[in-house]
């Protein structure tokens, strides 16, 4: 496949041959070919039975297409030595339809053969291939579910889901069609050649005279074509990138009144893909009649010498019309291989991009056999030091002692490392140096999965999946029942929304979740929390885009999540966190402040100048300037 999602392709030769314009397409190369190969091929050896009856039933089928001209040339013969005889009225002479007809029914059984053995090796082969592509997505899939944080962070989803989907189409059709093309191929070059040779060496040296200058004519069309190639693709994702987002953005384009602009941006851009497509594909649609006419001259060739030779008697008449067909068949499968190799090379391509998935270093799974039976939620940060890049250290030596069931809140600018600490909770990423203890444990002791049970999360950033509201409560905890999804829901106050759907709790959310309101689904994310029922949460507060009477339920949902439970604010609007235990003011990845609101008001340092400077208007001071000119809208 190349990058716009069409397979290279092109005009087949006098014999059915293989696609020569695919010869000029550009394709991504892999790096290392042999080795991508051979770990490709071992998802083969579970099934190795069944691809050597893919093997042998490609050769069959090919041995069969092979022989079937020369059964065909020997009828011919058949028939005009018996018309010969019969105009010079030899006794005894003549056709010999008994004979003509064991040799028809020998083609029919040839053809026939040779299409059920096609049929059976295509058949077998996609089992095979799609077995062994089976096998690859699921140890992808597998592999996505222990590879870190660090990855996704530093991996563009786009990227992920094109490994995940156009590289395994690409590997699956390659796997399925142009390897067995491949074997067919081979074993039909070899095969033509030997049947040449058993008619004519002579007539054999003349049509291989003709091979070189196809490979000449091909390589220099092949060359001038390929910048127009590069060309076209790179305009044609120039095209792809402009459409999406002006579709994606039409909203905002109607609202300025650009759709003028955009159309002529786009006319533009289509005006140079088209520039480049049409020259791309004129170079290369020469090579159908210069490929025409070099194999016009290899027949013209063969025409005559082998005239020549029936003439004199060295030659059977027969013996000219096979050699004819297997002439036209001789540069089918070079002209093929050669398009295959290219497949063949981009389907390389996407298996070693798969390859660096599955290559990709894991979380670390360390003995840690620690467990918590009853957690009550003290939390504690120890001389915790960590970073995201070795070279650039963002938090050193913090410390934090958090009480079993305190609400602490945790405030400051953008880059402070407010969701670091979450990070860090959680064990998307490990401390560097110093610890993290829940009840005294240390959570690098603790298998990652039960670290991450002790907290309930409700970001900013609502996550449903795609099915119904049930389900997606009930991903909160397995197993869970009917009425604890419903109690769940009801103090989330979620309850009385829900039932005022068409269809209730069995109401589907569809993909882009836009068939209810983002405050709804802040109530259902809740609700999932209620579900999990976790001894400590995270919480970063998303009532910033939902209207004041909505933001009062959630509020009030969140509180009573709250109640109880060891609590992280993250706190975007200050207004909210005024009641917390415990409010950590972080600048720099460190606490420089702690205290209730009342005690950092008193003191008067950063956190006062930052909360008056939401609701006091102008700042004093060159503290409450700066704050307001770094940090507003950051919060």
């Amino acid at each position: 496949m190349n990058s716009a999602g069409q397979r290279p392709g092109g005009w087949r030769g006098p014999g059915g041959g293989g696609p020569v314009a695919g010869l000029a397409m550009p394709v991504e190369k892999p790096k290392d070919a042999g080795g991508t190969m051979r770990r490709l091929l071992s998802y083969f050896r579970p099934h190795l039975r069944s691809t050597l009856l893919v093997v042998i039933f490609a050769l069959l089928s090919t041995v069969f297409s092979i022989y079937s001209p020369k059964v065909l040339g020997n009828i011919t013969t058949d028939l005009f030595a018996g018309v010969e005889e019969k105009i010079k009225h030899i006794p005894g002479g003549g056709v010999d339809f008994v004979r003509i007809l064991h040799l028809v029914v020998l083609l029919a059984v040839l053809y026939v053969g040779s299409a059920i053995f096609m049929w059976i090796q295509q058949y077998v082969m996609a089992g095979v291939a799609q077995r062994a592509i089976y096998t690859i997505r699921q140890q992808v899939m597998e592999k996505l579910g222990r590879l870190p944080i660090n990855f996704f962070d530093t991996h563009p989803h786009g990227e992920v889901l094109s490994r995940f989907v156009n590289d395994f189409d690409n590997i699956s059709s390659t796997l399925q069609q142009s390897l067995t093309q491949a074997i067919t191929a081979a074993a039909t070059f070899v095969g033509v050649v030997v049947m040449m040779l058993t008619i004519s060496p002579l007539l054999t040296v003349v049509v291989a005279i003709t091979l070189p200058l196809s490979f000449v004519v091909t390589r220099v069309i092949a060359r001038r074509s390929q910048r127009h190639f590069i060309a076209r693709q790179r305009r044609l994702g120039e095209l792809n990138g402009h459409v999406e987002e002006m579709y994606t953005g039409h909203v905002i384009i109607k609202a300025f009144g650009h759709e003028e602009r955009s159309i002529r941006t786009f006319e533009e851009i289509n005006e140079r893909y088209y520039e480049s497509t049409w020259k791309a594909q004129f170079v290369t649609g020469i090579i159908m009649p210069l490929m025409n006419m070099v194999g016009n001259v290899g027949y013209v060739l063969v025409a005559v010498i082998g005239g020549v030779l029936v003439v004199r008697g060295s030659m059977p008449i027969g013996d000219i019309t096979a050699f004819i067909q297997y002439a036209r068949q001789f540069t089918q499968p070079i002209t093929q291989l050669a398009s295959i190799s290219n497949t063949i090379q981009s389907a390389l391509a996407s298996s070693e991009r798969v390859f660096e998935l599955l290559d990709e270093p894991e979380e670390a799974v360390g003995p840690a056999a620690e467990t918590l039976s009853n957690p009550e939620g003290h939390v504690a940060f120890q001389d915790v030091s960590f970073r995201y890049q070795p070279d650039r250290p963002l938090i050193a030596d913090l410390s934090i002692h958090v009480a079993a069931g305190q609400t602490v809140a945790i405030v400051g600018p953008t880059g402070a490392g407010k969701t670091t600490l979450v990070n860090l909770l959680m064990r998307f990423y490990d401390v560097d140096e110093g610890k993290i203890t829940v009840d005294g444990v240390d959570i690098a002791r603790m298998r990652r999965e039960g670290a991450r049970r002790l907290f309930g999360m409700v970001l900013q950033d609502t996550w449903l999946f795609h099915g119904t509201i049930r389900d997606n409560i009930a991903y909160g905890r397995e197993g869970a029942g009917e009425a604890e999804i419903i109690a769940a829901s009801e103090a989330a106050h979620a309850d009385h929304f829900i039932r005022t759907l068409p269809h209730g709790y069995d109401t589907v959310l569809n993909e882009e979740v836009s068939n209810i309101s983002q405050g709804q689904c802040q109530l259902l994310t809740i609700a999932r929390a209620f579900l999990a029922d976790p001894p400590m949460l995270i919480l970063d507060e998303a009532t910033s885009s939902v209207d004041t009477r909505t933001e009062m339920a959630i509020q009030q949902a969140m509180d009573n999540l709250m109640r109880g439970r060891t609590s992280f604010v993250i706190a975007h609007r200050l207004s909210t966190i005024r009641d917390a235990d415990l409010i950590l003011v972080m600048h720099h990845g460190q606490v420089i402040e702690q205290g209730t609101h009342g005690e950092l008001m008193d003191r008067a340092g950063f956190y006062a100048e930052l909360y008056n400077s939401q609701f006091a208007g102008p700042v004093p001071g060159a503290v409450g300037r700066r704050v307001v000119a770094g940090l507003h809208g950051s919060l």
